[in-house]
């Protein structure tokens, strides 16, 4: 019996420990298999940090090129300094809408080399930023070649749109030539802001009843100035009539004597008739006799 006790015993403890072992490894695979998914997370997140790492790499290499590329395009694009532009605005300092404007370029060779002049082009920008366009014009072409000290003239025109009436916007004229080497440049002949302008058609409401009432303001003024005259006009007939029809008949006399008054008769010239040519030649004869 005890033989058999202890046998069991011994059993026992020998199935213990592998029982154990089997218990840790059943446990473990579960384990395990949550413990894999956050690396395989974090190496996820590695590679898309690395990519992204790598796309803003790319964006900053292309964004380094195109600056490099138009800071060479302004260094290309700049004036040379043996050319020299005027411009001439030929309809005025101002520029009314839906309107053409015309302008003529001055070109001066003051070098030792020739200058093919490309084209002429003009546009309207933001005021406050000239990189914008608002309105961009027909480029003329002009393939013309000015020789060493020598000078050319072009002519360019636009219209600004109806819609920018009464806005400031910055006008820029670029002129565009070549050099004998074929080096492009580009001179900046106009880069100011100006006003495009509304044109006044016809007459306004306004305008037309100042008109009327200016006319009838005066038509009243002559029209009284008239008044005035034909008052003093019939007032110095009427005296003058009054005046020729009072005659001596009117006067008191009976207080003059009567010698004074045959004297004053006698005093006074009377009108005697002409004689005629005969009486005359008569009285010429008898004289002479």
């Amino acid at each position: 019996m005890w033989r058999f006790s202890s046998r069991v015993l011994l059993l026992l403890l020998l199935a213990f420990p592998c029982g154990l072992l089997g218990v840790g490894r059943v446990s473990a695979q579960p384990d395990s298999a949550e413990d894999s998914e956050p690396y395989a997370s974090v190496e996820e997140e590695e590679e898309e940090e690395e990519e992204e790492v790598l796309v803003e790499d790319d964006q900053m290499q292309a964004s380094d090129g195109e600056e490099d590329e138009a800071e060479a395009a302004d260094q290309t694009l700049g004036a040379h300094p043996d050319a020299d532009t005027t411009i001439i605005f030929t309809t005025g300092e101002e520029f009314p809408a839906n309107e053409i404007v015309r302008f003529l370029v001055g070109f001066t060779n003051k070098g030792s080399q020739e200058f093919s002049v490309q084209s002429l082009e003009a546009s309207f920008r933001y005021p406050q930023d000239f990189q914008f366009y608002i309105q961009n014009f027909t480029a003329l072409p002009l393939n013309t070649v000015v020789q060493p000290k020598a000078q050319a003239s072009f002519e360019y025109s636009f219209i600004p749109a109806q819609p920018m009436a009464g806005r400031p916007f910055g006008l820029v004229v670029l002129l565009n030539y070549l050099d004998a080497q074929g080096t492009m440049f580009q001179t900046a002949i106009y880069n100011q802001t100006v006003t495009i302008t509304e044109k006044e058609e016809g007459l306004d409401g306004e305008t037309v009843f100042m008109y009327i009432f200016l006319a009838g303001l005066v038509a009243l003024m002559v029209f009284a100035m008239y008044q005035v005259l034909e008052t003093r006009t019939r007032r110095r007939l009427a005296t003058k009539v009054e005046r020729g029809t009072t005659g001596i008949n009117d006067v008191d006399i009976s207080w003059i004597p009567q010698e004074t008054l045959n004297a004053m008769n006698k005093a006074s010239p009377k009108s005697s008739p002409r004689t005629s040519p005969r009486k005359r030649t008569k009285r010429a004869a008898g004289v002479d006799q």
